[in-house]
């Protein structure tokens, strides 16, 4: 059965969000289980990317609540957010590493900008982040001396050094290679119970996804499409979850970006009424 909004670290209540009168998100609502693993999906454009930058705080709800941990981020100052920002971590697409630092270093930043450890407290706790990643051994490594699967894991191990609440992931199995997948979801699933986390991360990868995720968020054209269980969305019988879940080319997530029509963006229908007036 699927959790209920009472059993929640994260909830969105009737969120609009849009740029100007592009609309990203309207009226969505929905909850994150806490100590769970959520996937958030859905096709490019649906929103998953903008529902990320209103938890960390980045964009605030034109409407709605955003809520973490019961505290409504939408009317927090720059202070309450940041303090609740340290309670996330967050592994970007590609990993995002700085380029001029090596792995020790990447895996150190946010322990030496956001506590006053001292250096030998955080070389222990960088070298058993780097460990529960696989990657102790590749400490003094730059990331352009390492793969894209070890980079995303560098990543993750910096995304967990300050033990957060809440990690976010952005497209974790983007671009790997079958064995680099299978390693980043097992991970995942791994550090998220071993560690008491709850975690949200984007994919549209169906396979692994669904295998590893406790609860599963689809988003299209701005809003809610299904949430519940792996099996449950795999059961639906809406449309739209229905074309996303079986990958297929024809249904009502739009392929063109709403525009003006053909006629009107070729001169087609100027054509046509200058030639009836000749």
């Amino acid at each position: 059965m699927a959790s209920t909004p009472s059993d929640s670290l994260v909830e969105m209540r009737h969120v609009s969000f849009g740029y100007g009168e592009r609309v990203i998100l309207s009226d969505v609502s929905l909850h994150i289980p806490r100590g769970k693993v959520t996937a958030l999906m859905g096709a490019s454009g649906g929103g998953k990317t903008t529902t990320f930058r209103l938890i960390g705080g980045q964009n605030q709800a034109q409407s709605g609540q955003v809520m973490f941990d019961g505290q409504d981020l939408t009317v927090m100052d720059s202070d309450q957010i940041y303090t609740a920002r340290r309670r996330m971590g967050m592994l970007f697409q590609f990993g995002a590493l700085f380029a001029d630092l090596n792995v020790f270093d990447n895996v150190a930043f946010p322990l030496r900008e956001h506590t006053d450890l001292p250096e030998e407290l955080v070389r222990d706790i960088v070298l058993m982040k780097l460990n529960a990643v696989g990657l102790r051994g590749a400490y003094d490594l730059m990331p352009s001396q390492i793969s894209g699967g070890m980079a995303r894991r560098v990543a993750l191990a910096r995304a967990v050094a300050l033990d957060p609440e809440l990690i976010m992931y952005d497209e974790p199995l983007t671009g790997l290679d079958p064995i680099s997948v299978g390693t980043a979801a097992r991970l995942i699933r791994q550090l998220n119970d071993s560690m008491g986390l709850t975690s949200i991360f984007v994919s549209h990868e169906i396979e692994h996804t669904f295998a590893m995720a406790d609860h599963v968020i689809i988003l299209a054209n701005g809003r809610m499409a299904c949430e519940g269980t792996p099996d449950e969305v795999r059961s639906s019988d809406d449309p739209l979850v229905y074309q996303y879940v079986n990958a297929l080319s024809e249904g009502p997530v739009r392929f063109h970006y709403p525009g003006a029509s053909v006629a009107e963006d070729f001169g087609l229908a100027r054509g046509a009424a200058a030639g009836a007036r000749i």
